[in-house]
């Protein structure tokens, strides 16, 4: 496998290489290195929810659509984490095996390996090889995690939550910490009895974060999540759902607000790796025997959490070069 194999879209190259960026990034890191230039092309559009919202189903749809527009579409498709082989459960793609045989679409699932950001922590270089690879649209469908599951704004340019009727009471849309982070809302599954009280819930929701649609920052007009309904079922409301996706698309691109994205984007990701980063070269500069004299003294009651790491900090040589 070669870095060329991937920029030509083998599929099998491509694969593999997925499957060694999830268990071994710092085995692929120059491979990475490499792709990454190439990265920068796709359209990537998140999917969260709470789980029973049909974001798979939703994925689904979505997918054959772009593929009648003769668009190219990945989907990373995270899981939650088996307790026993530590990988994937695969929920996802038994649901899409719609999409199976078309040589158009690429579906990865993914486990959260203990993420509780609703991501793993390789997601963001999976998305990137599969960019290189030079899919036109990625969908990153979230393990529906709940309120915490935030993390998918770090990495799509497109964020859409869903909700679905049945799940609990009107008051549970506005308090989800997940709707703050949705350039637009899906009412999935309208078909069921209850899809206008959870359409008038979220229309609360944005009145109380938007108290008019004419507010602007500065020159730029501010984006108004749209509340969009949708059934898979019924197979209503999807071509609309990706206007609203193309047309948030227009206004980043119109107001330059993409490259501010990408910049805040690119900030969290750096000072998150950085974290992880020093916290490892740290722990292997510190001997064990250390670490374990540390957590008596704190056990005994003798310094606190926070004086024990600021004594160890200073303790180590924090030498820093830059090539």
């Amino acid at each position: 496998m070669t870095v060329q194999d991937i920029l030509n879209g083998n599929r099998r190259a491509i694969a593999r290489f997925l499957t060694q960026v999830e268990n071994n990034r710092d085995s692929v890191s120059r491979e990475l290195v490499e792709l990454f230039p190439y990265s920068g092309n796709s359209s990537i559009i998140g999917i969260t929810g709470a789980p029973g919202t049909g974001k798979s189903s939703l994925v689904t749809a979505l997918t054959k659509k772009l593929r009648d527009q003769h668009k190219t579409v990945a989907i990373v498709a995270v899981d939650p984490t088996s307790p026993f082989s530590g990988g994937a459960i695969l929920g996802d793609r038994i649901r899409m095996r719609e999409l199976s045989g078309d040589d158009g679409v690429m579906i990865r699932s993914m486990a959260t390996r203990g993420s509780l950001g609703g991501l793993a922590w390789t997601t963001q270089d999976m998305v990137r090889v599969l960019a290189a690879a030079g899919y036109d649209v990625i969908i990153v469908e979230t393990v529906g995690a709940g309120q915490s599951e935030v993390d998918i704004m770090r990495i799509a340019h497109t964020t859409v939550v869903v909700e679905a009727p049945g799940l609990g009471d009107g008051i549970q849309a506005i308090k989800a910490g997940i709707l703050e982070i949705a350039d637009i809302l899906v009412v999935n599954k309208d078909d069921l009895a209850g899809a206008d009280k959870t359409e008038r819930a979220l229309k609360s929701m944005l009145e109380l974060g938007h108290p008019t649609k004419s507010h602007q920052y500065g020159d730029i007009p501010i984006w108004i999540p749209p509340i969009v309904r949708t059934s898979t079922k019924n197979n209503t409301g999807l071509d609309t759902l990706l206007e609203k996706i193309n047309g948030h698309q227009q206004h980043m691109n119109q107001y330059e607000l993409r490259t501010a994205l990408l910049q805040e984007q690119f900030t969290l990701e750096f000072n998150k790796r950085l974290q992880v980063t020093l916290f490892k070269r740290l722990v292997e500069t510190v001997e064990d025997d250390t670490f374990a004299g540390i957590i008596k003294r704190i056990t005994q009651y003798e310094i606190d959490p926070q004086q024990a790491v600021d004594e160890l900090l200073r303790a180590v040589d924090f030498s820093i070069h830059l090539e």
